[in-house]
């Protein structure tokens, strides 16, 4: 039986489809159903039930399942250190990251950095924060982009940007003709906010008590997106990283506005483990990412 065998059947279950667990490793649907049923065979019992819509595994599936992450886990550190110790740049990079950073801050660096490391893939998906730092101590992901960074048991972080938090408003609000303001200058204002749960929000709130400014809290959204969109159709004012709002602000869609007092950051971190070893292809990546935010 091969390692790959094994990391087909734990994408398999991950994913609760065959064709997707083709298309994460490469081969065919009916290469993984294959696969399945030699290792069926092999051990003489069925791992998974397949049902019309969706699949289940079995007890023995179940323990199965186990063994395939420790094996995958034990080969895929081996591989990292064998290639730590050749200094070879290449491989594959499996990075977690929030929404905001994952499609406004990381695409341009990470075009960057394939030009200058073309034998290195970087494999992207989107998550929430929490389940960023999980999918890097459980091992699903090499590095995690969140941002204000925390410390997590078995994890580390380095801050590898600021990005400032702006106020954005439709460009018919009676804001939109100043270049700064400060936060008194939205007392009474309809807000437009992120979920309550955000780090982001937290400080916003935070920033808004300390200067004693009350806002009216129009709507609260979990992504940045949907948060620019209520502002443009002047549901209410709100206040975004920066970075997030480059293209609108190019379109004219948004008035983005420097707040001067107090000035409010976002910083954005690098998670990645304190144990497993980090190939060259991890380490040339968030030395990219650190030298591009000069």
């Amino acid at each position: 039986m091969y390692i790959d065998s094994l990391k087909v059947f734990s994408d398999l279950v991950e994913t609760s489809s065959f064709s997707k667990s083709a298309t994460i490793n490469n081969i065919t649907q009916s290469a993984v159903s294959q696969q399945v049923r030699s290792m069926e065979t092999q051990f003489d019992c069925t791992l998974v039930e397949r049902g019309r819509r969706n699949l289940s595994l079995t007890p023995e599936g179940t323990a199965f399942l186990k063994t395939c992450k420790s094996i995958v886990s034990i080969w895929n550190d081996f591989e990292g250190r064998l290639k730590e110790i050749k200094n070879v740049v290449e491989g594959e990079v499996r990075v977690a990251s929030i929404y905001s950073i994952g499609l406004h801050e990381l695409p341009a660096r990470l075009k960057a950095f394939s030009e200058k490391n073309p034998h290195v893939k970087v494999r992207v998906e989107y998550h929430r924060a929490q389940d960023v730092y999980d999918m890097v101590e459980t091992g699903k992901a090499d590095l995690g982009l969140v941002a204000y960074p925390v410390k997590h048991a078995g994890l580390l972080f380095e801050v590898f940007d600021e990005d400032r938090l702006v106020l954005i408003c439709n460009p018919n609000h009676p804001l939109a003709s100043k270049k700064k303001i400060t936060l008194s200058a939205i007392k009474g204002e309809r807000f437009i906010s992120f979920e309550a749960d955000t780090p982001t929000r937290k400080v916003i709130d935070r920033s808004l008590r300390a200067a004693k400014v009350k806002v009216i809290n129009a709507a609260e959204f979990d992504n940045v997106e949907t948060v620019k969109r209520a502002v443009e159709i002047e549901s209410g004012i709100s206040i975004v990283p920066s970075y997030t709002v480059t293209e609108e602000l190019k379109n004219g869609q948004l008035a983005v506005l420097e707040i001067e007092s107090p000035k409010l950051t976002r910083p954005l971190g690098l998670i990645f483990s304190r144990t497993r070893s980090r190939p060259p292809g991890l380490k040339e990546l968030m030395a990219s990412l650190k030298e591009s935010a000069k």
